[in-house]
């Protein structure tokens, strides 16, 4: 099973839309997926129309097992499942922070699911914290969407430095364009830059358009009910490059 984490420090860059489409796009592929709402603002979660059980917690989540095998839900799609978030989710540090081996349980409690799934997706948190170091560790695939602007590139940055310091493998991170609106001369910029200087950058991008953002009225992926559009063909071109880099 390849883990595919869809993660940035900063919020509001396409982090979860990206989680949702590329899940749909796998399981379209007729290949077993699962996503997992790591966010406790249960963004993906709400995108699929769907509800962790209410005994459902953080805590049970790390313990693994029965506990997530349980709380798993299908969706509307054939062959994607969705590992719910629950508001709790946001104590999840504290949880882990008293476990042994706490950097590495997310891996621990994902493995089993392994026989059942070939690809997982994670939509993470904002933030970077023991989850994030959990998901460094568990992910095979870094997926970080990049708006090209001065304070998204400084983030990242940040990311790379943090990667750096704790000896983290900084090739898992692949950085794509997001909310891109070619129209504007520093988007343009920014692009060029940043794709001349970085090893890890993706050549597809994902453009700014309307049909996202009405991903949250139809609470359907823009490439199942917007199959057409320029949005879905981006996504569709995105997901075919990870798929070469995983194979």
């Amino acid at each position: 099973m390849k883990i595919i984490a869809s993660y940035s420090i900063k919020g509001g860059v396409g982090k979860t839309v990206t989680a949702v489409n590329l899940a749909h796009l796998a399981a379209r592929d007729r290949t077993p997926t699962i996503l997992c709402d790591l966010d406790p603002q249960g963004s993906a979660s709400f995108y699929f129309r769907i509800k962790g059980a209410k005994k459902f917690s953080g805590s049970k989540l790390l313990k693994g097992g029965k506990n997530i095998d349980k709380n798993i839900r299908g969706t509307d799609f054939d062959n994607l499942d969705l590992l719910p978030s629950k508001l709790s989710y946001r104590n999840l540090d504290l949880a882990l922070d008293s476990l042994k081996k706490s950097k590495k349980r997310l891996s621990e409690i994902f493995q089993p699911l392994a026989d059942e799934y070939d690809y997982m997706f994670l939509d993470c948190p904002p933030n970077l914290t023991l989850v994030a170091e959990n998901v460094f560790y568990a992910a095979d695939l870094i997926l970080l969407p990049l708006v090209p602007t001065t304070l998204s590139i400084h983030t990242y940055d940040k990311l790379l430095k943090f990667f750096e310091k704790q000896g983290l493998d900084r090739s898992k991170i692949q950085t794509f364009f997001s909310m891109v609106e070619r129209r504007k001369k520093m988007h343009r910029e920014f692009m060029e830059e940043i794709s001349a200087q970085s090893d890890h950058c993706l050549g597809s991008y994902i453009p700014y358009r309307s049909d996202v953002e009405k991903m949250g009225i139809h609470r359907e992926p823009v490439t199942c009910f917007k199959p057409n559009s320029s949005a879905t063909v981006a996504y569709e071109l995105l997901w075919h490059e990870i798929k070469r880099l995983l194979s």
